[in-house]
Parts: structure tokens; sequence; C-alpha cells
């Protein structure tokens, strides 16, 4: 094939090129090929059949050279196989058949309409696809990336089933709440079967039977019988019009309007419940899950497109003026210019200085600030006339003139042009220059494009504008692909409805580009779509509006989603840089300091309180000494608490410290506890002891120790850093701490530890090989084997493999050097790091603590009220006081249960805290109540609530300022912002209750009084949390703000220059000249957005008048900013767009497209971008590597998860075991969805009782009720009760059943009529719908990510919920009086504060936010003025503009883009591949199917004893091999010994406790449980790599917990070795005493038969060895080796003592740990000299949990 291609022609480059202009023209050909555009330009239709005759040729003949050189379907690379190539044959067809078709047309005169021939062109549009395939030919892994697309479509594919899920729920619903709203307000005696437009009330008003008043006088409420085209095709009449008006709301464009309807047909809460649910579930979560897809699936392809987009951190290499160069060596570097070594004239080294020196560059940005702010500001004129704008230009255009002749000179041409900047200057310089030569109105406002200059003012913003738009071609990729969507869609829309009569929007390609780019901007796409819906016949309207609604689903959740992605891959970190920045934040952590507030006291001198010792006997005055010192000598504690804190801070039992006095608990207790420290804390040998110091440990003290904690005083004496010394005459011993680490003698520990490690070495080599090479590897026993070969973080803790591989010091030292490699290195910073923060804190509190000791004021509120005070001890507590934050509560001791929830929030701020909120909730209710007609100055109930309020807030901050002070203290009352807010929040109603009064500061004070619902902010800590994460993203959201304006500000001043002035016209259409604008004329008015009656509508005569639109112009650059502004939300714009296009042309449609495209699709998408990685960076997942965030959405997976709540199967195959089955089967699981499918939609027709065709369904329904009774009867018999209960799905399908059978009971019970059995059975098969989703894995897995958002979004909605209030009041306040307009009407005002948040909530959607606007800013003479603000119906101009768009930026802008990142962030629940995840859906099914297999009485909970065969009966990835893992099955075993709870009160235990007693010294009676979430997260911390997935924190405790897991199970290990030896030697001494005594027994008869007969004694020599006197009379005599054996008399038979080498405290076992010769296991003589027999004979060797732990062994 590839010599074939480097033969034939129409493979070489020409050839292609030539075949893809073919391609171009045949797209243009078909674009251009509509009737009107044949009616417009008639030579148009010759020429496009012309060039689809020659462009078929051409392809024809491409065609057949292929099929003739490669055949058909034969050969080696027959055509036929090749996609591509059955394509272009398609594509060859269809040209040749449109030519047919337009040659019939010439010669018939007309086109054929209305047959499916005319729809032949349609598919030609797509050959634009092959221009693509050969443009933009990528050279990447395709099978990696058609993995990625085939699982992005599967995904998107889900989300899409997922929308339809709820669009089918709420169709349903809306046909059941709603149904046909055909009742309306007519004219008395109108007749419902023929109805005129004069009939109807104006405007149109829909009403409700039931409400007589509704209607005005004259008019009634009547069903009118109106066609669907007449009353419009949005509506609840069936479930396909249901369904599609359902997506209209979702899509946020006219549903307020809908709601309106509704609610005068219905009852209010119905439509405002429906409509404000479906907004936010449909349109604020479903909807964005899109961009959650598009953003992971963006993430993957990054990876795979790096070399097709670029790098987007590179950097300006190409065009940097400085380069990093060496010199003299290669580690001494300097950032040098790279031109400096070039010879230039002494003059043009002078410039070049000059134009580097910052005072040019100051000079120049100045200039540019002149030159774009005179050249905004300048009025349109149509003549030129020489004022001071035109002297300005032409003084601006002589400067950069002569900037860029400079630069030119300097840098020389080449060196100029070579940079992008210096060429956009020279651009913007020669038209300046043309301008001022020949001024044109187009090119008058191009000096504001310097605008771009003044980025270099802000690096920051440099940075940041060349981290988004610095890869261009990642953007400019998007924007080709957007247009080329647009184009595509636009050709195929074109060629389908352009025969459609009366449809100008689809006559021509610019008109029908036009209407598919607005439904891609979602403004007014439902009239587009209505439009077309109605010009078309009735059998395609179904198929047109299908057709519509997935065009518009597509571009706006996949193309805009696309944008957003793009932006958040740019904003994306490199991994390394992540790694880095997560260093370096931790470095910062460590630069703790107080803050200045507490540090300004170290500018007084200090003044430390002193006390006089005044009862110490002495002739000489003694001096005063601080307070502080001698508080250290007093000590009111008890001897016992002595021995407590002793105890504490040394790990050993509190039985050591019986006989302790004060004295000696607190030396021994200082001297163990720094000796603890300093052997495990991990630092360095640098930081340890260098000095010696001598601590006399009192003989008393050592002897009260029993004998295993003398053993760690002989430890610690011959250790290498301690040594016993004389201390003084008395020979009393001293502990030295001196600086040793030459000698390290080896003990029993060293060889034991050596010799298993080459024993697992030898045994595990072969083991390594078959894990590495087979093909299903175990995570688990793969980390493990990474683990124990890697060096640990605590450098003094070593494993076996450390002990095998150094065997003296030396080699120690040497080899520690050579593990220190750059990886080591790392890890040693990182607990550096760790340790440095630590001390930093440490350091931070001991200033804190000398500020208060050496400052009298230091923690003195108001500073008279003394620290100590018993009054502010009182205040304090009264603060502070909070729900299970009692001081005796432990942390660790945490109630389980349902009720943890409630437990939870009770205790989430102090009861102080819980009332303030409970009166400000109480005081923001009555200000509800508040209303133009009810005022607190007239109501004294409101005073009431308001008097309250003060004095509550003013004890709580009198509270709080005693207990923590004001400012100047470690927690004042006023310390942040939300602090400041209370003080003013407070000052502003108490100042409003002593002024009471209707003026203006009246009307101010009520604006402050407002701000009140934001004292919950403070209140509440997570709502304070979501206020820091808004302010901590400040500065990105004002980048991206400063960037919008930028654009607004350029595109504002373009506008100004060509539509100044242009835009006015007269009220009467008919009228197109200012002087005939005069007299009056015949106005229509607006009745209806949906009746479409074919009728003039009604009207009243009124003047004419010459004025601008309405709501918008571009006289002056304030006025065309706000206009800009109100486009730039996409509300409005088509308004601008047609009045453009009707007064100055269609060509002007370019300018409001371009900014709409520019400042939508791309602006817009930043704040979306920036909100979300501002969200990652605050939660901190910004930084976080690929691996850690996988571990992150892990674990997030796993919280969710839950045990299979699935009884086993009963055994055999009686009734149970076959109804088990039957209710397990996958294909009755299906017919049981199915039917709950097919009842649910029942509910496509209404269920009342007027309508005769409502008891079908119903009947169906009672059917389906049986149906689903005989399936919970099967569940219950094969599941029993308790089983099927134990689940929730379950368990509600039950509650369903069992009310679906009452209902069945109702309707033959009550009359068949009964509308309240209607309803509750429509009621209870919405219900049963929702089963569907525990039914479909795809549509759980959606909903539960959905629930989570929800659930972790709430605080940010109540957030947002609380602005929108305060809004709600400043409104009333401000604009409650307001005359009706155009959208302030009966439903949207703010009259009432309720009213006022149903107004603002449309305003977050943008509905028409802009003309609520614009009513507001009424000003007389269209109103009434008036002094008292309460008495006017005139608006506020400067109020309204504030108010309305600062509250849809914050809202709109940014608090809903927080709901998109969360949504982004919870999406990973779902979105995983199985090559990706760490552990999978199937690795996670398996544990639960394993731990049900355990947990039989689905506790879910399981005794530790069995966590052993839970992780034996694992299989797949986690297997765990029971003889190649025997090890780490010990260490998951003991480390869910450690999370054991308690059974009756819940408490975890850990295994290694502060006073070091461990599991063997608890109540075992008590078992132990752990839940199904410890093991699985045990498991889960096992299968990863902790050095790659954890962060650093996490990561610290995980490897500090695993080392004390690795080091107890080597001490248990070891301790059960010499505990079997001990067995086994007592049963080996036992067997030798059994023979003894036998052979005793016959030695006494032959000693008696002897007695008789002496003769027949032996004569037997004694051996020398022996020691025969009387001592050792009772000795044994060792038959085997003819001995006696010593000491028979003082051990019991059948025990044995472990001989010297062994023996706790002998020669060498001065070296073992404490722990491994435990005191209740082994023991020797104890400090009194009793024997072991005495001191230890009721002490066993093994408990219930050695016994558990022989298991391992045995295996």
């Amino acid at each position: 094939m590839e010599k074939t291609h480097s033969v034939l022609w129409i493979y070489k480059q020409r050839a292609r090129r030539v075949f893809v202009l073919c391609v171009i023209l045949s797209f243009l050909s078909v674009s251009s090929n509509t009737p009107a555009t044949f009616r417009r330009f008639p030579r148009l239709q010759i020429i496009t059949i012309i060039v689809d005759i020659v462009t078929g040729f051409i392809l024809s003949i491409e065609v057949i050279v292929k099929i003739r050189n490669h055949g058909m379907f034969k050969g080696e690379n027959p055509c036929g196989t090749s996609r591509w190539f059955i394509f272009d044959c398609v594509m060859v067809i269809f040209i040749w058949l449109s030519i047919i078709l337009q040659a019939l047309e010439i010669a018939g005169g007309q086109v054929v309409v209305g047959t499916p021939v005319g729809l032949l062109r349609v598919p030609r549009a797509l050959i634009m696809l092959r221009a693509f395939r050969h443009c933009f030919s990528f050279q990447f892994e395709s099978g990696r990336i058609g993995i990625i697309v085939v699982r992005a479509s599967h995904q998107i594919g889900g989300v899409t089933l997922f929308l339809l899920f709820f669009l089918l729920l709420y169709g349903l619903l809306g046909v059941q709440l709603f149904g046909t709203m055909s009742h309306h307000c007519v004219v008395n005696n109108t007749d419902p079967t023929n109805i005129t437009l004069s009939n109807l009330a104006i405007p149109d008003t829909h009403c409700s039977p039931e409400d007589k008043f509704m209607c005005p006088d004259g008019f009634n409420c009547l069903e009118l019988q109106l066609s669907i085209i007449q009353r419009g095709f949005s509506g609840f009449d069936n479930i396909f019009i249901s369904i599609k008006t359902v997506y209209e709301a979702a899509s946020q464009e006219g549903w307020v309007f809908l709601m309106y309807k509704n609610i005068d047909s219905y009852q209010d809460w119905h439509g405002y419940l429906y409509f404000v649910t479906l907004i936010f579930f449909l349109a604020w979560l479903v909807k964005n899950v899109f961009i959650a897809v598009i953003i992971e699936t963006m993430a993957e392809i990054r990876v795979q497109l790096h070399n097709l987009w670029g790098n987007s951190k590179c950097s300006h290499t190409t065009y940097a003026t400085q380069r990093i160069t060496s010199e003299g060596s290669s580690t001494n570097w300097a950032l040098v210019d790279f031109d400096m070594k070039k010879s230039h004239p002494k003059t043009i080294d002078a410039w070049r200085q000059a134009l580097r020196s910052r005072w040019f560059h100051l000079m120049m940005l100045i200039v540019i600030v002149l030159n774009v702010c005179i050249s905004a500001v300048q009025p349109r004129m149509d003549k030129r006339v020489w004022n001071f704008y035109s002297i300005a230009e032409l003084f601006f255009t002589v400067i950069f003139d002569m900037e860029l002749i400079i630069k030119v000179i300097t840098l020389g041409p080449r060196g100029y042009f070579k940079r992008n900047i210096y060429k956009y200057e020279a651009f913007l310089a020669l038209v300046t220059t043309f301008n001022t030569a020949c001024s044109y109105d187009v090119i008058r406002s191009v000096p504001v494009l310097r605008i771009i200059r003044l980025v270099k003012l802000s690096p920051t913003l440099e940075n940041f504008l060349y981290k988004i738009f610095g890869p261009a071609k990642k953007i400019g990729l998007l924007v080709v692909f957007t247009l080329s969507i647009l184009t595509f869609m636009s050709t195929i829309s074109l060629q389908m409805l352009c025969h459609v009569e009366h449809l100008y929007s689809f006559a021509t390609f610019p008109e029908a580009f036009k209407s598919m780019f607005q439904i891609m901007t979602q403004e007014g796409w439902i009239d587009v779509m209505h439009e077309v819906m109605k010009l078309v016949s009735d059998s395609t309207r179904i198929p047109v509006s299908i057709y519509f609604i997935l065009y518009h689903l597509f571009v706006t959740t996949v193309v805009i989603s696309l944008f957003v992605a793009v932006i958040l891959d740019n904003l994306e970190l490199d991994e390394n840089l992540k790694r880095l920045k997560q260093l370096k934040v931790s470095e910062q952590s460590v630069e703790l300091q107080q803050p200045f507030r507490l540090r300004i006291f170290e500018r007084f001198p200090n003044r430390p309180e002193m006390v006089r010792l005044s009862k110490m006997p002495n002739e000489f005055l003694l001096p005063r000494l601080r307070d502080s010192f001698m508080r250290q000598f007093v000590d009111t504690r008890s001897p016992i608490a002595h021995s407590v804190a002793a105890s504490h801070s040394t790990g050993l039992p509190l039985s050591a410290y019986a006989n302790f006095s004060t004295s000696s608990a607190i030396v021994a207790s200082t001297v163990l506890a720094t000796r603890v420290a300093v052997q495990e804390d991990g630092l360095p040998n640098s930081m340890k002891f260098h000095q010696e110091q001598d601590v006399v440990l009192n003989p008393e003290i050592r002897n009260g120790f029993p004998y295993r904690d003398r053993l760690l005083w002989k430890r610690m004496k011959t250790n290498q850093d301690l040594a016993l010394v004389p201390h003084s005459s008395k020979k009393k011993p001293s502990l030295t701490c001196t600086h040793r680490i030459n000698e390290v003698k080896p003990n029993m520990l060293d060889f034991l530890m050596r010799d298993c490690a080459q024993q697992r070495i030898s045994k595990e080599s072969s083991g390594l090989t078959s894990i590495a090479g087979g093909a299903s590897k175990s995570l688990l026993g793969a980390q493990h084997l990474i683990r124990r070969e890697r060096r640990p973080f605590f450098p003094n803790r070593r494993t076996f493999n450390d002990e095998n591989r150094l065997s003296t010091v030396d080699n120690n030292m040497r080899a520690s050097e050579s593990l220190y490699d750059h990886n080591a290195q790392q890890e040693v910073d990182i607990k550096l790091i760790h340790l440095k923060c630590q001390q930093a804190l440490l350091k931070r509190q001991r200033h804190e603590q000398e500020l208060r000791e050496n400052h009298p004021l230091f923690d003195t509120p108001l500073l008279f009220i003394k620290r100590d005070s018993q009054f502010r001890k009182i205040c304090k507590y009264i603060v502070t006081a909070q729900y299970g934050k009692s001081e005796n509560s432990s942390e660790n001791v945490k109630e389980q249960g349902n009720s943890q929830v409630l437990h939870d929030l009770l205790g989430l701020v102090p009861y102080l805290d819980w009332f303030m909120i409970l009166v400000t909730v109480t005081s923001c209710c009555s200000m509800l109540m508040e209303k133009t007609t009810m005022r607190i100055h007239d109501t004294p109930a409101l005073q009431v609530a308001e008097y309250i309020f003060v004095v509550s807030m003013g004890c709580e901050l009198t509270l709080k300022v005693i207990a923590n002070g004001v400012f100047f203290t470690p927690k004042p009352a006023f310390k942040d912002l939300g602090g400041f807010l209370d003080a003013a929040i407070f000052i502003v109603s108490v100042v409003f209750l002593c002024t009471l009064s209707g003026s203006h500061t009246g009307q101010f004070l009520m604006i402050l009084r407002c701000f009140r619902p934001l004292r919950i902010f403070k209140l509440v800590p997570q709502i304070r949390k979501v206020v820091i994460e808004l302010f901590r993203s400040f500065k990105e959201i004002t980048m991206v703000f400063i960037l919008l304006v930028a654009l607004i500000f350029v595109f504002a001043s373009f506008g100004v220059q060509m539509y100044g002035g242009q835009l006015a016209a007269c009220n009467d259409l008919t009228i197109t000249k200012k002087s005939d604008c005069h007299g009056i004329f015949f106005q229509t008015v607006w009745l209806s957005n949906n009746l479409n009656i074919e009728e003039d509508p009604p009207g009243f005569m009124v003047p004419r008048v010459w004025t601008n639109p309405r709501n918008f112009n571009f006289d002056t650059i304030g006025s065309a900013t706000l206009a800009l502004f109100e486009v730039l939300s996409l509300k409005g714009w088509i308004e601008v767009r047609d009045i453009l296009v009707e007064r100055m042309g269609p060509l002007h449609a370019i300018y409001i497209h371009l900014f709409v495209f520019l400042g939508c699709m791309m602006g817009l998408t930043l704040f979306i971008g920036v909100v979300i990685a501002n969200y990652n960076e605050n939660k901190g997942t910004a930084l976080l590597t690929v691996d850690q965030r996988r571990w992150e959405d892990l674990k997030s997976r796993l919280k969710i998860a839950q045990p299979l709540h699935l009884p086993p199967r009963p055994p055999g195959n009686g009734i149970r075991a076959k109804m088990y089955d039957l209710s397990e089967h996958h294909r009755f699981k299906a017919a049981i969805a199915c039917c709950v499918m097919v009842r649910s939609l029942l509910l496509s027709i209404k269920w009342t009782s007027s309508n005769p065709h409502a008891r079908y369904p119903l009947y169906a329904s009672i059917v389906f009720t049986f149906i689903f009774l005989l399936e919970m009867i099967i569940k219950v018999i094969g599941l029993t009760f308790i089983g099927t209960i134990s689940s929730w799905r379950n368990r509600y399908d039950m509650v369903v059943t069992i009310c679906d059978v009452g209902w069945v009971m109702m309707w033959f019970i009550l009359p068949g009529q009964n509308t309240y059995v209607y309803n509750i059975g429509w009621v209870l098969v919405g219900l049963r719908f929702f089963s569907i989703c525990g039914k479909h894995a795809t549509l759980k897995m959606l909903l539960t990510t959905v629930a989570v958002s929800v659930y972790r979004s709430f605080f940010i909605i109540l957030a947002m919920f609380l602005l929108l209030l305060c809004y709600a009041y400043a409104g009333v306040v401000l604009f409650g009086t307001v005359k009706y307009g155009e959208n302030i009407d009966r439903h949207a005002n703010f009259a009432t504060a309720p009213l006022a948040v149903t107004v603002l909530f449309r305003i977050v959607t943008g509905e028409d936010w802009n003309k609520i606007m614009h009513d507001c800013m009424i000003q007389p003479p269209r109103c009434t003025p008036h002094h008292n603000y309460w008495e006017t119906d005139c608006g506020n101009k400067t109020a309204a503009l504030v108010y309305f768009c600062s509250f849809y930026v914050i809202i709109a802008y940014i608090m809903l883009n927080l709901l998109v990142a969360i949504i982004v962030e919870n999406f990973s629940l779902f979105y995983t591949m199985d090559e990706d995840i760490l552990l999978s859906y199937n690795d996670l099914h398996m544990f639960q199917v394993t731990w049900n297999t355990v947990d039989v009485k689905r506790k879910g909970a399981i005794d530790v004893k069995d966590v052993e065969s839970v992780l034996r009966l694992l299989k797949g990835r986690l297997h765990i091999d029971q003889y190649r893992d025997r090890l780490l099955l010990k260490h998951m075993c003991y480390e869910m010994e450690r999370a054991g709870r308690r059974s009756n009160t819940g408490n975890r235990y850990n295994g290694s406790t502060a006073n070091g007693q461990t599991l063997r010294g608890r109540n075992v009676e008590e078992p132990l449980y752990v839940t199904f979430h410890d093991v699985l997260m045990m498991c889960a911390y096992r299968s990863v790599d902790i050095r790659k997935s954890l962060q650093l924190e996490e990561l610290l405790m995980r490897e500090k917990l695993e080392s004390e897991i690795e080091e107890e199970v080597a001490k248990r290990t070891i301790r059960k070795w010499l505990e079997r030896c001990i067995r086994s030697r007592a049963k080996q001494r036992t067997m030798l005493n059994e023979s003894f005594i036998d052979n005793k027994t016959s030695a006494n008869s032959v000693v008696t038969s002897q007695a008789n007969d002496p003769a027949k004694i032996p004569s037997v020599e004694t051996p020398g060895d022996v020691n025969v006197d009387s001592d050792d009379a009772d000795g044994v005599f060792d038959v085997s080796n003819q001995t006696y054996l010593k000491g028979g008399k003082h051990r019991r038979t059948g025990l044995w003592k472990p001989p010297p080498s062994f023996v706790p405290g002998g020669p060498t076992t001065t070296k073992l740990p404490s722990l491994l010769v435990d005191g209740s296991s082994l023991s020797d003589e104890g400090a009194d000299g009793s024997s072991y027999e005495d001191k230890n004979s009721s002490k066993s060797l093994s408990t219930e949990f050695d016994q558990w732990w022989d298991r391992f062994d045995d295996d």
C-alpha cells in the first residue's frame, strides 16, 4: 500500500489539496442552494450546478482510481474495508443526486417541495468531515484515544440517561399536578369555541375555576377550546409535551412564565415547589454533570495530545531578551542579556539603555492610558472637526510612531518583527496614522486596542493571561471546532427547512447561522423552535422539536463544557511542580508567628508579675521573684496524680509508681520522657545530647520498679548513648547522658532478627519472582513487598533488611550515606519539615507564654479585667460551653448510631451561638413580614422582635468581650472581618431603634439593617469557611473581571463610534425620518407569549416620539458599557442584534455576534474555570498529583460503600431456596423493573375523577400492585422478613407496596369518584418510580453523586440563600413601591420580602433580569416623585445599577459555579476506569461478598478474631496467599486489633496506649469488634503505594503506624517462639520426670531384693561432675546422660527455667526490649528476692489473643 501511495497521483500533496478545495466548494454550493438565495441572486443557481458538476467529476475520478488500483472487496488492501472510502463514495453519490435534483428544478422552474426528494441535499453537509480529516490529521496513539473517547461517550450516554430519568419524572409529575391550563379570564358572554383577542384580558391572564375573584370585574374564568397551535407548544397536556416543557424550563429560558401560568391556574405552592426544585436539580445539578464528564475526559486526553497542543507551562524562550548562561563552571549561573555582546554604535546603545529603563516604560504606560481614555470618551462626529480630540489623536499618533521608529532602529527590522507584541504595536501605529490622515468612524477607536499593553502594569495579570491564552493552538482549535459545528449544523438545518413557506429564519445561510448561534446562546431558542413547529406540518413537529432539543443539548453541554475543560487544563500544574509546591506549602507553615495585635506588646518594656517570699524565716530582706518561677515549685497534685503523670510520660505501667513521692515522680517522668523522646523522635544525631548530664535516681524509686522496668534501666545503662557512672563518694547510681556511637554490642535480638531476615529472603525470593511473572498479581502482597524493601522515614527504626544488610556500626555508617539517594533524602526532608512545623508551633506557644508572663496587660479584656478573675471564667464558660466538648469527654469516644448526625449538628457551635442563631432567624422572620403596607415604624409587634434581637446581641457581645477581649488578646471577639461585621450590625440596629423615621436617613439605616442575616455567616463555622474560600479566590476572580471589563470597554468604544446617535427612531415604524415623526398613531398591545391567534391585536392611540431603544443605546461610553454588560449575561442581545440589523444593516450583526462569542463563550467560561480551580486549591486538591487524587477519590467511594444486605442462601433445594434464587435472578429483577416503568407510564394522562379515560390506567395500576405484592411475598419467603428489611431498597419497596395495598382497599371501600383516591394513587406510582434508580447501576451511582454533592454543598446553598435574603430585604426598602412596568407586575415585584425572594431567584437564572432592572430605574415624568420613599412610585437609577449588577455577578457568576466545582469534585465517584482505579468496583463487590460470608448477622461489625477469616477468603486482586503472605496477614490482623471497638460503648481502642499497656493487659472477656469500613480502609491502605498516594501528614501517620505494627508483630513472634521453647522444654522435662519415677519404682524393687540379698548389689562409680551433697539430694537423675540435674528442689515439676543466656537480667539480656520480656509472661526474681513461682504463679503464659496468634504459626 505504501509503494502504491508513492506511485499514484491521487496521493500526492497537490492532488490532495485539489480534493480538499473541491470539498470546500461543494460545501459552499450546498450552503447556497436555497430558493430564497436563488430569488435574491438568480445567477447563483447556474454557478452552483456548475460547481457541483466539476467537484462531482473530480471526486468521482478519485474514487474510480482507488477502486481500480486497490480493488473494491478483493486484493491486499481493498477499498471496501475502509470506512472513510465508503463515506467518500456516499458523498459522491449524493452530489450527483443533488445535481439531478437541481437540473429538474431548473427545467421545471420550481423547487420540489413537500417530498422526501427535497431532503437529498441534507447529507451533503457531512462532506466537511473530509476537509477536517485532511487539515487535522493528528499524530497520536489512536488506540488509547479511542478508548478514552469511547469511554467518554459511554459516560455522556449515562449522564444523558440520568437526564432523561429526571425529565420523565418531572414530566409525569407535571401532567398530574397541572395538566391542561385552558382557563382564561375573558369578557362575559364569550363563546369558548370562537375566541378573539378582544375577548381576552390585557395582558392575557390564566385563572382557576375555584377562585372566582381572580378575574377583574366584567370578566369570568372560562375554559377555552383552543388548538395546540393557538395555545402554544408549552404545557403539560400529555407526556410528550410535558417532557419538552420540562426540558425548556431546565434550560432556564421562559420557565418563569410557565410558573406564573401554573400559579394562576392551580395552587401557588404547587407551582413554586415544582419549578424551584426543577431548576435546582435539572439546571444546576444534573446538567452540570456534563461539565464534569468533559473535564475528566479532557484531563486524560491532555496527556495523549501533549505534543499536539504543546506545553502550557513552557517559558518565553523564543522571545526572551535574557537567558540563563553559565559563568566559569557548571554550577554558577547568571541571567544576562543575550545581545549584550553584540557591538553597536554608542548612540544605538544609549537608545537601547533608554528603552530598557524603568522611566521609559512608565512614561509609555501613562501615554497609553491617556490615549485609551481620550479615544473612548470622544463623541461620534459625522465630519472631521479640529478640536481637542483631533489634536490629542495627532499628538498620540506622533508619539507612537516615534516609538516605533526608535525600536526598529535599535533592535533592527528582523529583531523587531520577531516578537508578536511588536508586530501588534506596529499594526496599531500604522492604522492610527492612516486614520489621522483619512478619518473613518470604524477605525477611530482603534487606539483603544492599546489597552492590551497595559497588562505589563501587573506581572500577575500577565502571567494569568499567558496561562489561560498562552497555548493558543488549544484555544484556536476549540474556536475552529465550535465555528465548524455551527457552520455544519446551519447547513443541515438550512437544507431541512429552507422549503418551508414563511420561515425566514432558515431561508438563507446567514439567517440559518444566526438562528443556530442563537440556540447555542440559549437566548430565545424556544422561540426559534416554536416558530418552526408552527409552520411545519403536523407529522413533522415532533421530529423537528427532537432535532432542536438534541442540538441544544449538545452545544450547551458538550461545546460549552469544552471551553471550561480547556481553561482548567491550562490552569493545571505540572506533576513535578505540584510536588514542589506541596513541600513549599509545608515549609511556609513553619513560619508561624504571632499576629501583629499580639506582637505589639513587644514594643513595651517587660513588667513581669513579682511575688515576695514573706513566710520564709530569714534575717535578711529577700528580693522579689517572678511569680512564674515560684509556681513551678508549687504543685497541689497528690502523689497518685504524679504517678499517673509519670506513667503517661514514661509509658510504664501505673503499678510501677505506687510508692512514688512527688519529687521522685517528677524526676522519673522527666528522665524517661526525655530519653524516649530522644530515642524515637527521628532527629539526626546532631540534634541529640552532646553534653554530659547527671540525673540522680533515688534508690527508693529504683527499688519500687518491677523487674521488667528495672531491665529498662539496665538497657539504658548499657546503651550506646547512656552510661552509668559513680556520682559521689556515697556511690549513688547516677544516669549520665553521653554521646557515644562507636560501640554496639551484639545481643540476642540482633541475631534473631538477622536469622529471620535471612530465612525470609531465602523463602520469598522465589515467591517474589512468581508474583512478578504471574498474570494475576495480588495488590496486597505486592505492596507489602514494596514496603519491606523500602527504607522507613524514621532513621532510628530499622527493618529486617537493614539488619541483614548492615552487620557492624561502621558498615552502618558507610552504608547509610549510600542509601540516602535523591528519593531517600527527599523523604528525610519531609520528616524534617514536619518536625520544623512542630518546633515552630512550640516556639509560638512559648512566645505567647513569655508575653503572658512579662506583660501584665496581655490577655486582659478591656485592660482592667484580670486574666484569672472568677467573673471572666464564668463568662468564658458561658461562651465556650458546647455539646459534646466537655473536659471529661474523650476525643476517641464517639457514639455510633443513626443519631450521630443529630449529635454532630448539636455540637456544631457552642450553646450561646445556637441561641443567637435562633434569635437571628426569628428576627429575620419578623423582617420577612415587613412590607410597604405593614412597616416596622407602625407595627409594635415587629418592634418587639427588634428589641429582643438588640438586647440578645448586646448581651452576647458583652460576654464575648469579657471572656476573650476586644482586639489585643489571643482570641479576641473582633479579630477578623466577621467580628467587625457583628459590631456594625449591632450599632446599626441600636441606631435604627433610636431613630425610627421615614426620612432618607432612615432608609439608609434600613438598607444597612438588611445585612442582619449575614450574622449567621459568623456564627456557623462551615458557612464562614465558604466565605473565606471566596475571599481567597478574590485575586483570580478580580483578574477575570478586569479582562471582561477591558473587553466590554473596547467593544463599547467601537460601538460609540459606529452607533452613537444612529439607533434613535420613531416609535411608529412606518416613519423613517425624524422630521415626519409627529402626531399620533395606533399602537398595538402585547397580550401573551403563548397564544397564537391569527388576528390583529387591540391597541390605542399614542403620540409619535423619536427616541432611542428603551433599554439600551450607544450614545455615550457609559450607556454602551451597560448595554454590553447586559449582553454579556446573554440576556437582551437578540433585541440589540435585531435593532442593529434593522437600523444599520445586516453586516452590523457581526459586531454583536463577535462580542457574544468572545464574551460569553470564552469570557464567562473563565469564571467557571477560575472558580473551580480556586475551589480545588482551597480544598487542597489543586496541588494533588494524579496518584494522590485517585487515593482521595477512592476514600470517598469507600465512605459511601456499604455491606451487602443480602442474607445467605438457604441450604438445600426447598421452597425457600427456590424463592431465594428467583428473587435474586437477573431476569426476575429486569421483569420487576419493566413493570415499574410500565406502571409509571400510566401517569401519561392526568388521573382525575372528571376524566372518563382515567379509570383504565387506574385499573392497570391495581394489577401491578398485586404483582409488586407477589414480589414482596417471594422476597420475604426467600430472604426471610429480617433479611428483606435489612436492605434500604427492599425496605422502601415494602413500605410503598403496603401503601399500594391500602390504596387498593380505599378504592374498593370509598366511592369511585373520590378525588383523594386518584391523588393518592398517582403519588404512590411516582414514589414507586424512584426505585428504578436502585435497579440500574449507572442511575444509582449518578444519583449517589448528586446526593453527595447536595450534602456537601448544603452550606454553600445556605450561604447563597442568606445572601439572597439580604438582597430581598434591601429590595423591599429600595423598590417596594415602584410602579408596574414591562416586567414588574403582580407576580414579580418587591412589595413583600417573599415576593422579592422569588424575583431574585428568577434573576439568579437570568430570566429577564435586565428588564426588571430597567423597570426599577424609572424616573419622572413616567412616575410620581415624593419626598417620602414609602410614598413615591419612582425608582432609583444608581441603586438599581449597583443592586442588580452586584447581585447577578456574585450569585450567578460565583456562587452557582461553586456548585459546579462540587459536582466536578464528586463526579470521580462515578467516572472511573479499571486501569486507572486503585480498587475497582469488582474488588469492592468481592470484598462485600466476602464480608457477607463472615458477617452472618448483618450487623456491619464482626469480632476481631474473625478478621483473619475475611482476609483469607478474599479473592481477585485482594487475595492473600496463606503461605507467602503470612507476615502480611499478621500485620493486618494486629492493625485491626488496634482499631477494635467495645461492643457496648463504641470506644475505639489503640493497641499501644500512652501508658504502655498492650492488648495483653486488657480484659479479654469483653470482645472487640471492627466495622465494615475499618477492614475495608485497612485493605485500601495496604493495596496502594503510600509514598505516592498519601499526602504529607497522612503519610507520616501511616508510616508511623505501620512501623509500630511491624515492630510489635516482630516482638510477638519472638516472644511466642520463646514461649514455645519453654513449653517444649517443660513438656520434655515432664516426660523425663515420668520416666525417672518409673525407673525409680523399678529401682526400689531392685533395692528391696538386693537388701534381702546384698550380694546382688553392683559397684557403681559416681560421676565426677555430680555433687552429691545434701543440698542436691532431691536432684533428678538424667537417664540419657547418666547425670543429675541440679536445682530440682527450687522449681516445680514440669516448669523449665531458661539457661543463663536467656534469663532476663542475665549477661546478654540487657539488650532485650522491655516489651519482649513482658512482666505478664516472663519474669525472674523480684526486687525482694522472691522466686518466679511466688510472684507470677497466678499468671498464665498465654491469653485468648495468644491462642489466636498461635494459629498463624500453626499454619
